[in-house]
């Protein structure tokens, strides 16, 4: 940490004797030894080094905002001395996100804290900066610290914060501004003292470092949170914003997505004479490049449906030249069901992608879809249909591949895991095709599904045939 220099306030030492003069006889007012003052300011620096390098080590290692402002929390409280305290994330720009997470404070208690008038209590005042005196018009700066040494004499507090600090037992603060001149202004924190207290200047020097660590480190989640956020929308404007109701059928469907997003979709479109055209499907890659690609192969097979859904083949073979000739450098599994919801006959195809499983009360088995390569890594895609027929009260569940390979088996042992998950389905949940897409899911994958942990995407669609 360079920013710890000589204008900081020396460490305490120890008073070492005189040269020559034994300790027992040393005055007791006796100056130390030069060289020892230099060592004990010496050993005092590097014992801050080590604490601010463990204190950083620890906030870099945290992948989400939560995690961020809990670790500031301890790690400023154990810098300042104080034992409880309050983070609120609220960047300047007003595009979020929010959010205040406690230490040593219940969410009751910061729902109280919050009652204190926002203009006058320490944290408010820094979220909202201060004015420069001499330029009043001029944009907020960087506020400095607050602290209120004695809750009970501070002159100009507002009666409802004192009324707070009796409440909750405290009786000091220390407020710090998470903000920089690069990030700016996104949160404060705030450490609460039981008795009258204040940071020492060291102390201060100390929260002030760790303080603009922390401020950076907290804009560069604030940047990927947002980024998940955006591209979490464009994947779900991509994706069905209902699904139909065709007379026969009930459908359910759930999608999950990683930080970065991926090219997994899912598809029910209602086709003419009352049939139903049901698909999955995943693009190569991820980011924006991945979900631009899901959605132009979306809406082609969209099209291709309408006018040959009938015959499945015909339709991956189209979506297949069109992956060829406008997305070369790219691949794709994708499988497109044609379902004849009266006669509850359907036939499918699939291009390299996983076999739909079919669930109901006297059989939970995978369909025999015929192996095939995925889409654009042969000149020429073709393969075989199959056609089954559906009893009553059946459900036909698709799904892509990410929801195997997230359990983070083998892939045969994937399967075997899915299949028991489908057959475990309890009697009660099998008339809901939502309710059997759920317990897969909580079976398969029992910790859920971090948004902001990096892995392929969850798409798992249920058609139940009545």
């Amino acid at each position: 940490m360079a920013g710890i220099d000589s204008t900081v306030p020396a460490p305490p030492h120890t008073k070492a004797p005189l040269a020559g003069v034994p300790a027992a006889a040393a005055p007791a007012d006796a100056a130390p030894a030069p060289n020892a003052l230099i060592t004990d300011r010496l050993a005092g620096w590097v014992s801050d080094l080590t604490t601010l390098h463990e204190f950083t080590e620890r906030l870099i290692r945290t992948a989400t905002l939560d995690e961020a402002l809990h670790e500031v929390l301890g790690a400023g409280a154990a810098l300042v001395g104080a034992r409880r305290g309050m983070a609120v994330l609220e960047p300047a720009d007003g595009l979020g996100p929010t959010a205040t997470v406690g230490l040593g404070l219940a969410h009751a208690d910061l729902g109280t804290i919050e009652t204190v008038p926002r203009g006058t209590s320490s944290y408010g005042r820094l979220l909202d900066g201060l004015p420069d005196p001499a330029d009043p018009g001029a944009p907020a700066r960087v506020p400095d610290p607050i602290a209120i040494p004695d809750v009970r004499t501070e002159e100009g507090l507002d009666p409802r914060h004192r009324e707070v600090a009796a409440r909750l037992g405290y009786a000091a603060s220390y407020a710090l501004p998470l903000a920089t001149e690069e990030a700016g202004r996104i949160g404060a924190g705030v450490w609460l003292y039981d008795e009258p207290a204040a940071p020492t200047d060291r102390q201060r020097h100390l929260i002030g470092l760790y303080g603009r660590f922390a401020t950076e480190h907290l804009a560069r989640l604030l940047q990927v949170e947002r980024a998940r956020v955006q591209v979490s929308t464009v994947a779900e404007e991509l994706l069905p914003s209902r699904l139909p109701r065709v007379p026969g059928v009930r459908l359910a469907a759930r999608h999950h997505t990683g930080p970065r997003g991926g090219g997994d979709w899912y598809d029910a479109l209602p086709l003419p004479e009352g049939a139903l055209g049901l698909s999955v499907g995943s693009v190569s890659g991820t980011g924006p490049s991945a979900l631009a690609a899901m959605g132009r192969l979306r809406a082609s097979l969209r099209a291709y449906a309408v006018m040959e859904g009938e015959d499945p083949v015909a339709v991956l073979s189209d979506l297949e030249l069109l992956l060829r000739l406008t997305e070369p450098a790219r691949s794709a599994t994708a499988l497109f069901a044609h379902a004849e919801t009266a006669r509850r006959r359907i036939v499918l195809a699939g291009a390299g992608h996983t076999p739909p499983l079919l669930i109901g009360e006297r059989r939970t088995e995978y369909v025999e879809t015929s192996l095939s390569a995925p889409l654009g890594m042969l000149s020429c895609w073709e393969a075989p249909s199959v056609e089954l027929e559906v009893a009553a009260g059946e459900t036909v569940l698709l799904y892509t591949d990410g929801l195997l390979r997230r359990t983070g088996d083998p892939i045969d042992r994937a399967f075997a895991r899915l299949h028991a998950a489908a057959a475990s389905v309890p009697r009660t949940d099998r008339d809901d095709p939502g309710a059997i897409a759920d317990h897969v899911l909580r079976t398969l994958l029992p910790e859920g599904l971090d948004p902001t942990v990096e892995g392929e995407d969850v798409v798992l669609l249920a058609a139940r045939f009545d």
